[in-house]
C-alpha cells in the first residue's frame, strides 16, 4: 500500500483546522507583515489572513497544527476570541 501525499492546493482540506484569533499588543506594537511573515515560514498551512495595527491584530490561517501557531502568536501579544474548527467533521455535518 502507497502513500499517496496530497497536493495543498488540490485538496480543500490538506489543512483541516481553521484556525482564528485576535493578538491584543503587549509591551511592544504588533507588526502585522512581521507576524505573516513568521506564519508563513515556520507553519504548513495556508489561506493566511494577518490584518489589523500596532495595538490589535485578527489571524486566519488553516493549518493541521492550531496549537503551534497559538503557541507562536501568545509570545507576540496577548491571544483572545481563539477558534478553531475542523473543517473535515463540518463538511460532514457535524459539530466543528
Amino acid at each position: 500500500m502507497g502513500i499517496n501525499s496530497i497536493d495543498a492546493e488540490d485538496d480543500q482540506f490538506a489543512y483541516r483546522y481553521d484556525t482564528q484569533l485576535l493578538i491584543d499588543r503587549r509591551d511592544k506594537d504588533l507588526d502585522e507583515d512581521e507576524i505573516s511573515d513568521y506564519i508563513t515560514d515556520h507553519f504548513e498551512g495556508n489561506s493566511l489572513i494577518a490584518a489589523g495595527d500596532e495595538d490589535l491584530i485578527k489571524i486566519h490561517f488553516h493549518t493541521n497544527e492550531p496549537w503551534k501557531v497559538l503557541e507562536y502568536c501568545n509570545t507576540v501579544g496577548e491571544i483572545y476570541d481563539i477558534v478553531v474548527e475542523d473543517m473535515i467533521r463540518q463538511s460532514n455535518g457535524l459539530q466543528g
